[in-house]
């Protein structure tokens, strides 16, 4: 089973939503879609799933051409970040509700409802109206409709970004076993880079309605091809600031400099773009964080056990983010450590280059 793009485009009265795109994306894993809020992932979404027209292009469901079909006529499940349920209908009704628009026989619809429901714990609930419901269990209930219609391509856009914290946890952990072994294409949009590396599989990044670059999401976290592509698998912001490298030396500021090594070393002589995520950022010096840095703090955050600083380097906007509780004071200059190991040097034109 596959989902195949080629060339697809969406234009709304004449503004590009969706530029020339092209995608193979198969079974077996979660295919995420990353960006920003506005980045083009939802319109991407609607083109997969037939709800938008295309501007340009095919789009090839399992070896067919489904460009020209509606979204009911194909194969697919849809669950959105909101509660999307039937409210004067039960939940074993709602779970039910393709498979009785389907024509499934009642006695098939009744196991299938169960075992849905089984996955989702959502059994001691199935004759409660959704209004009875929290929002996790509604929730719940748009993927358990998701999972029982037996889809060919399941379409999830940013379906847990409604849920408080420790069940958006909870749920992100279970999505990959509830989809295991189904044979449909999952589609996962979010904005969280971390959400993506969680969910594994394979990523395409996406900007102003670009998919940026497209691979496993490992790779793509730990080689960003350009400067671009490692914006937006960063959060908080990747840190970015020019630099001068002149033999084996790399020059941030008058007062940081350090000895290049690895990849970077053989580069040649001149400027270059630095980026380094926050977490390799540390407000402590050790052996692995070594660089000094300076920066006067403008805005702290703790968030469960991880403080972050946002801090103006030189004119540079910069943020640290590591474990623990630190004592930062507003205004004041701290200084900073960053590992050398874990820095990206981009060409001129933005593309990785070491």
């Amino acid at each position: 089973m596959s989902l195949e793009l080629k060339n697809v485009s969406k234009r709304v009265r004449g503004v590009t939503h969706i530029k020339n795109t092209s995608l193979t994306l198969h079974t077996g894993h979660f295919n995420v879609l990353l960006g920003e809020t506005g980045s083009g992932k939802t319109s991407l979404i609607k083109l997969m799933a037939g709800l938008d027209s295309l501007a340009s292009g095919q789009v090839i469901l399992n070896g067919k051409d489904v460009s020209g079909l509606s979204a009911q006529k194909r194969n697919i499940s849809l669950v959105h970040q909101f509660f999307v349920n039937y409210p004067h209908m039960s939940v074993f009704d709602n779970i039910a509700s393709p498979l009785k628009v389907a024509g499934v026989a009642k006695s098939e619809i009744e196991g299938r409802v169960e075992e849905a429901a089984r996955l989702l714990r959502l059994n001691p609930y199935l004759y409660r109206k959704p209004h009875e419901l929290s929002g996790g269990q509604q929730q719940r209930t748009a993927l358990a409709r998701a999972i029982v219609k037996e889809s060919d391509a399941v379409f999830l856009d940013e379906p847990l970004a409604n849920l408080d914290y420790k069940l958006r946890e909870e749920m992100r952990d279970q999505l990959p076993e509830l989809f295991a072994g189904r044979g449909a294409v999952v589609v996962y949009a979010t904005s969280e880079p971390e959400e993506a590396l969680l969910l594994g599989g394979q990523t395409a990044l996406m900007s102003d309605g670009n998919v940026v670059q497209f691979g496993p999401t490992a790779e793509i976290f730990r080689k960003p091809k350009d400067l671009e592509a490692a914006k937006v698998f960063s959060n908080p912001p990747i840190n970015v600031a020019p630099v001068t490298k002149k033999g084996d030396t790399v020059i941030l500021s008058e007062t940081t400099r350090w000895t290049v090594s690895g990849a970077a070393a053989s580069l040649s002589d001149g400027t270059y773009t630095l980026a380094i995520r926050p977490h390799h950022v540390m407000p402590i010096e050790t052996p692995e964080h070594p660089v000094r840095l300076s920066g006067r703090v403008l805005v702290t955050e703790l968030s469960g056990s991880e403080s972050s600083a946002h801090f103006d380097m030189d004119g540079q906007a910069w943020v640290s983010l590591a474990p623990g509780v630190h004592p930062y004071l507003v205004g004041e200059v701290h200084s900073f450590y960053l590992d050398p190991r874990h820095c990206f040097f981009f060409a001129p034109d933005g593309q990785l280059v070491a």
